[in-house]
């Protein structure tokens, strides 16, 4: 557990007990942050007593894999968001489920390994908007977050033009590694896009509703630079997507290109073999037959075999059969 107060704009105290929030919430000039790490039931329902949460945002906490959303009720938001970041090649996301008051900000983890020494550092950043509250505080949370996405989204588009740039250089023993690169890399694309793309929907709720806190706030344009970030995100998703079908496609038809190359190979050599087959077959008859039972039959039949199957070969290079 990890807590923190301002009053009036400035930092006052920091990792003081849970039970003291409800304490300090009774003063308007205090803004608390308390960060939580897997509450027991209990303890989120002592928390749910305290900041009079709704219970159905109390049990969503409890419930996992939830969608990226916002839910309006009468004194406090709940809203859900993942960070997300690779751990040793592995996509990890990881829910955050947030509570926020007028006088207090609480954000709920369920991975212990999520860092948010980031979001502290860009509060203790910007000094001068602390007074703006719990906009202040869920700014740099919501801020760290969509970065987060933007940073994993521009890395997945690389991964992807490096990946393009492979399929056209491909040796055959590499076949398999870049199917399963492209495979890996599409399946992570699809569970980003399932957390990113909510969150154009989360942050304009908090834009353009009707009598929202941001109205007349100094915080509004710092809002609006976190949505010109999800926009981006969203952007740059879609073409990604594009791009990752735009190499399936290619892939298929780089593979149906080197089947039929390998079939016209197969089939030119055939033809080749054939004639020197139906010549020896000739040959090779029980009846008499021209040069039968004589040695120049014999060789007529090695220059006549040789004779074909060069210019066989001759006409299928120059045709590009071989």
């Amino acid at each position: 557990m990890r807590t923190r107060l301002y009053r009036d704009g400035r930092l006052e105290k920091e990792n003081f007990p849970l039970a003291e929030i409800s304490d300090h919430l009774a003063d308007r000039r205090t803004t608390v942050w308390a960060d939580l790490v897997r509450p027991a039931p209990a303890e989120l329902a002592a928390l749910g007593d305290a900041l009079g949460l709704h219970e159905l945002a109390v049990e969503d906490v409890l419930s996992d894999h939830q969608r990226p959303k916002i839910d309006i009720y009468d004194n406090h938001l709940f809203i859900t968001v993942y960070a997300v970041r690779f751990d040793g090649g592995r996509f990890v996301p990881a829910e955050i489920d947030v509570f926020v008051t007028e006088t207090a900000l609480v954000t709920i983890r369920t991975d212990p390994g999520l860092d948010l020494d980031e979001v502290v550092r860009r509060w203790d950043g910007a000094p001068h908007l602390a007074s703006n509250g719990v906009l202040f505080l869920l700014h740099g949370l919501l801020d760290w977050v969509v970065d987060g996405q933007l940073d994993l989204v521009l890395d997945l588009d690389a991964r992807a033009e490096d990946l393009e740039e492979a399929l056209f250089e491909e040796r055959p023993s590499d076949a398999k590694l870049v199917q399963r690169r492209m495979y890996e890399l599409r399946k992570v694309a699809t569970r980003f896009r399932k957390i990113a793309m909510p969150m154009r929907e989360l942050i304009g709720t908090l834009l353009h509703r009707d009598r929202g806190a941001l109205h007349g706030s100094d915080m509004a344009p710092y809002y609006q630079d976190v949505y010109d970030h999800v926009l981006r995100t969203a952007e740059l998703l879609e073409s990604l997507r594009d791009l990752l079908a735009n190499l399936r496609e290619t892939r298929l038809a780089q593979q149906g290109f080197r089947l039929n190359q390998i079939m016209k190979r197969l089939t030119g050599w055939a033809a080749i073999i054939a004639v020197p087959t139906a010549i020896t077959g000739f040959y090779g008859q029980n009846v008499p037959f021209p040069g039968s039972g004589e040695a120049w039959g014999f060789w007529a039949s090695l220059v006549l075999v040789a004779a074909t199957s060069v210019t066989l070969y001759a006409v299928f290079r120059k045709n590009d059969w071989l």
